[in-house]
């Protein structure tokens, strides 16, 4: 026991040096350099930020579209959720659906803006099918379709968890007792799922709230608090301490968000027992709910079909002939491939090094006996990382490590990228670690063995499955993510979405939709691949039980 403490306690050591490095102290530099001026400490950059004209303003749009967006995706989550659990739709329309809810985690959220723009601008796919402009996409209208259709995946995931533990007995029941259509419908789904649907939005609020890549392309005139931080530190003329600031006012939403998260877990409903309960056969019902999520479905996908048009005609939209000059000019550049394999590095090496972390942090909270205190240190770093948007880690970190050997490397990258994801590989490994019997160290260590052979040998083949999903959920977002990162990628470590930013800047919307399409098959052939190996492994842990 004493060497399986020890062992333990080496890990913990590494994960607090590993966070205590690259989140407290750029954390803590942040918020210094917000105070910090040439005389010392001071409240004049609060008062500039908080004083200049149309920052009060810039705020109030950035709640109320983050607000709405985060409803409009709750909605649209919830539909598909219901669709698939409480419909008794083919089996291959809900798998359909389910894989529509999630396809946009795929993509680069930078993306969605091009997509809006050549989709519903005035020259747009979708507009010229209907003949004139839907909407205006520069401002509220585009940041609308561009968050909501980002935040759906996270809010169908949630919703479509939680669904799957509520007892459908209790549907039968109401029914049965003659409540009527609404008040079944309160009693057996929303009522069990109001502490999901809250969480949802706050997630969603969230995700709108710090995100860059859709303002950066549509918000227009629109002001939001994240194109205003970007101004600040990479705009004409930068100021740190400016920015600074920005980053404090960006993180106290998050904040808060956490926060009622956290308070919000205890109305969730738990039973004490799951029945899966036979639905009644409605005709109506199943068509009604079909038809919604169907719409939906073709909804988000007509936004991406642009993805797949643009790039094969000569010049969208005056020469549409078919081309795969723009694909051949990409895969031609020697530029863009080595873009290209700079993402796959970065992108698998977050993913071997972040799962590690991972597994070694529910190491010590799931399967050890280090006093209670380690294991509260690193739910509260879990916690603090869930907490911080991508921007304020990636400005923390330039603070930081700015004329260090560290500045604009891989390695700054990487692991910025481990620390940001960090909070929901942690907790997804301890939920599975958890689950395992508890005696297993134990047993092995009165038989002889030593803790890393018994991890290796027993404990970590019947995780495997969760590692490997944890593995997955790390590349796919180091491949798609760029708020962190537009501080920290140099010309010698430009990753493909940094280098979608720069397209963007001299109008070559060709390789942008290119690149694009590149992040998306490849994170699909990722998921496709890491699902099959999580999946064989499960039914090799089950033979094996």
């Amino acid at each position: 026991m004493l060497r399986k403490n020890r062992e333990l306690k080496l890990i913990f050591l590494v994960l607090a040096v590993l966070f205590a490095a690259f989140l407290a102290v750029p954390a803590v530099r942040l918020l210094l350099k917000s105070f910090l001026g040439d005389e010392g400490f001071t409240g004049t950059f609060y008062i500039s930020v908080f004083t200049a004209r149309n920052f009060t303003k810039t705020l109030g749009n950035s709640f109320l579209v983050s607000i709405v967006s985060a409803l409009l995706a709750v909605g649209v989550a919830f539909v598909f959720a219901y669709a698939i659990h409480y419909t008794k739709l083919p089996r291959g329309i809900k798998r359909g659906l389910q894989a529509v809810a999630t396809l946009p985690m795929f993509l680069p959220t930078i993306t969605y803006g091009f997509a809006i723009i050549y989709s519903f601008g005035k020259q747009g796919l979708i507009t010229r099918l209907f003949g004139h402009q839907l909407f205006n996409i520069y401002g509220f209208g585009g940041l609308l379709v561009g968050y909501v259709i980002y935040t759906v995946p996270v809010a169908f995931l949630l919703i479509h968890n939680t669904m799957g533990y509520v007892d459908k007995k209790t549907l039968v029941v109401s029914k049965a007792m003659g409540d009527k259509c609404f008040a079944t419908f309160w009693i057996a789904v929303l009522r069990p799922l109001l502490g999901t649907l809250a969480g949802a939005f706050i997630q969603a609020f969230f995700l709108c709230f710090t995100d860059f890549g859709i303002p950066a392309s549509v918000g227009g005139k629109f002001d939001v608090i994240a194109t205003v931080l970007y101004n600040e530190m990479l705009g004409g003329v930068p100021d740190f301490n400016r920015g600074a600031v920005v980053a404090v006012v960006m993180l106290l939403p998050s904040v808060l968000s956490i926060l009622l998260l956290r308070w919000l877990e205890k109305y969730n409903i738990r039973y004490d027992r799951i029945s899966q309960a036979d639905l009644a056969t409605n005709p109506g019902r199943d068509t009604a709910w079909g038809v919604s999520g169907g719409v939906l479905s073709v909804a988000i996908l007509s936004m991406f079909v642009v993805l797949f048009v643009v790039p094969l005609v000569q010049n969208w939209p005056y020469q549409t002939q078919f081309t795969l000059e723009h694909f051949q000019a990409v895969f031609a550049d020697n530029e863009l491939q080595t873009v290209y394999v700079h993402s796959l590095v970065m992108a698998l090496l977050t993913a071997a090094l972040g799962t590690l972390a991972a597994y070694g942090a529910a190491l010590i909270t799931a399967r050890s006996t280090l006093p209670k205190w380690c294991k509260q240190v690193i739910d509260a770093i879990a916690l603090v990382t869930n907490t911080i948007p991508g921007m304020v880690l990636g400005l923390a970190f330039l603070f930081t490590f700015t004329g260090t050997s560290l500045q604009n490397t891989f390695v700054l990258m990487i692991l910025c990228n481990i620390v940001h994801y960090f909070s929901t590989p942690y907790l997804m490994m301890k939920n599975s670690l958890s689950k395992l019997n508890a005696g297993w160290e134990t047993t092995a260590l009165l038989m002889g063995d030593s803790w890393p052979k018994t991890i290796l040998r027993v404990v970590t083949p019947n995780a495997a499955a969760s590692l490997i999903e944890v593995f997955s959920y790390y590349f796919i977002n180091a491949m798609v993510t760029i708020s962190a990162l537009i501080f920290l990628a140099g010309a010698r470590t430009m990753v493909l979405t940094t280098k979608i930013k720069q397209l963007q800047y001299v109008n070559k919307y060709n390789e942008v939709f290119v690149l694009s399409l590149l992040i998306l098959f490849t994170n699909l052939l990722a998921k496709a691949i890491f699902t099959w190996l999580a999946n064989r492994s499960e039914k090799k842990t089950n033979a094996n039980k």
